[in-house]
């Protein structure tokens, strides 16, 4: 897509930590714009042109003791822009700015892990509003800590603001050049308030919080028309929250040029490919091609049961039936993707070096080499929670925009071993009901995601005076922020109870119901 115009730019330098995203997480909640760049790429020529107006450096695994360690150009520190150092940034910024940086457990400090309370020690507006009174009557705040190595001299012109009892520099800072510096982790959830220091590090960088999603789609709306021009653009619409805000957004844009394909193959949720289909074509007027191929894909997929197997069978007809369609679309230009921004921050890699190369994140499996298609990628700016508030300000109805997250192997991976159209049957009936109670429960936007898995094993059960032999289902329900990492969603023993009631009163084929209690890790969210 054409470029939008220039927002006031934030720069994050990752150093290879595991939440460098969540820095840029908190920062968009703060309408601020920021990027990520691996700290090889940020050279002396990308800071002149990318122009930032301030800089953090994330935490990462590395010790600036360490021979080649990561660091940041020298430039970095003569430009007049404010700085702010996490973790392995403040020991970077220390190192590189004339301080003494020690492994831990030698000096005076420690290596800490995981909570610890820090005490303000010095006043400062970066620290206005963050602490909390503490038990003592003083100033404490809760932070979580992760690191080995520790700051044993200040660089020169730096202060200390705060304290814990593991990090005598735990917050240190040279205001009259705006450089900050934390040796915790602001971003991640475990410290609570971490978000006002980030908020007073931007104020005090003085960002005006331009970046906000009515902005951003007038910007995508005119860089979608720049781009495209009087050309068609075809949309592979899954049905998912991506693929339908980035049909939107480019309807808006250039209205009938847009055609959307939707592939049903058979392994959709209840009612799933009417609602898809009815809410694009119907109340939203694009012009949407159904394919309905479910023969076809569960013609191919009967007697599989391995799950890579399963995935490259849909995967590859998908293509197939994706490129059908496509051939038929004269005029088509361009080929419309729902990539986002943690497939492009993810699909760099950070070892560096001649090898690294961007990958193409293609939502419908390679298909812009074979069609010989332009890409246009309106969401590739975005988080996910920015592309549901986007899909809001395009005026999706709400119900959809938070759908939870659902595969592109659909309910193939969700049926462990062979699928058979009984089975499936079975499983959407099934996870019908499980949703329907997480609703009426008013649990839905709680829950990250949540289905039920038909069991590859029948059980026996007594139904009324009668022996049932029948299948046993799985009922899954997580709390995430990325997928990455999953929590089991804590149900009280009352819902559960009812609704396996239910599942097995109304879904016949069902006579036993069990609750999957499992985190990812060890496990995984689906079950294939």
């Amino acid at each position: 897509m054409a470029d939008l115009p220039q927002h006031q730019r934030l720069l994050i330098v990752d150093f290879g930590s595991q939440v460098t995203q969540l820095i840029a997480r908190r920062l968009r909640e703060l309408n601020v714009y920021c990027e990520i760049h691996p700290f090889q790429n940020v050279t002396d020529a990308f800071l002149r042109e990318f122009a930032p107006r301030a800089v953090i450096l994330s935490g990462g695994p590395a010790s600036v003791l360490d021979e080649g360690s990561p660091r940041p150009p020298a430039s970095l520190w003569e430009m007049d822009v404010p700085v702010l150092g996490i973790c392995y940034g403040q020991q970077v910024m220390m190192a590189d700015l004339g301080g003494e940086v020690r492994r831990g457990g030698t000096g005076a400090g420690t290596a800490e892990f995981g909570r610890a309370f820090v005490t303000e020690t010095q006043p400062s507006d970066f620290l206005r509003g963050w602490f909390a009174t503490g038990p003592e009557g003083g100033p404490r705040e809760e932070v979580w800590m992760s690191h080995g190595d520790h700051v044993e001299r200040l660089a020169p012109g730096f202060e200390v603001l705060a304290v814990s009892a593991g990090a005598p520099f735990a917050v240190v800072a040279d205001e009259g050049r705006r450089r900050f510096a934390v040796q915790f982790h602001p971003e991640v959830h475990h410290t609570p308030n971490g978000r006002t220091l980030l908020e007073n590090f931007v104020r005090l960088a003085g960002f005006a919080g331009d970046w906000t999603m009515a902005g951003y789609r007038e910007q995508a709306v005119e860089a979608i028309r720049a781009q495209v021009g009087e050309a068609k653009v075809i949309c592979a619409l899954s049905g998912g929250v991506d693929s339908s805000v980035a049909a939107a957004l480019i309807h808006e844009a250039v209205g009938d040029q847009l055609v959307c394909v939707f592939v049903d193959h058979g392994l959709l949720r209840k009612d799933e490919g009417a609602e898809v289909v009815g809410m694009f074509r119907d109340h939203m007027n694009l012009q949407v091609i159904h394919a309905e191929e479910q023969e076809r894909f569960l013609g191919a997929l009967e007697g599989v049961s391995d799950p890579e197997t399963k995935r490259k069978i849909i995967g590859g007809l998908f293509i197939d039936v994706f490129q059908e369609q496509a051939d038929r679309i004269e005029g088509a230009r361009f080929l419309a993707q729902g990539t986002l921004y943690p497939d492009v921050i993810e699909s760099v890699s950070f070892s560096g070096g001649p090898s690294v190369t961007i990958k193409s994140h293609h939502n419908v499996g390679g298909l812009p080499e074979t069609m010989n298609l332009e890409l246009v990628e309106p969401l590739r700016e975005l988080f996910k929670d920015e592309v549901r508030a986007l899909g809001r300000e395009l005026g999706l109805p709400a119900h959809f925009v938070g759908r939870h997250p659902f595969p592109g192997p659909g309910l193939a991976i969700r049926c462990p071993g062979e699928i058979t159209r009984e089975k499936l049957a079975i499983l959407r009936e099934a996870d019908a009901v499980f949703i329907d109670q997480i609703r009426r429960h008013g649990l839905y936007d709680e829950i990250w995601q949540a289905f039920v898995a038909i069991l590859p094993v029948r059980t026996v059960g007594v139904m009324g005076d009668g022996r049932t032999y029948d299948y046993a289902c799985a009922m899954r329900a997580v709390r995430s922020v990325d997928g990455m990492t999953a929590d089991v969603f804590p149900f009280d023993h009352d819902f559960l109870s009812e609704t396996a009631n239910r599942i097995i009163n109304e879904v016949r084929g069902i006579n036993r119901v069990t609750y999957d209690v499992t985190s990812k890790p060890p496990g995984t969210i689906e079950w294939e």
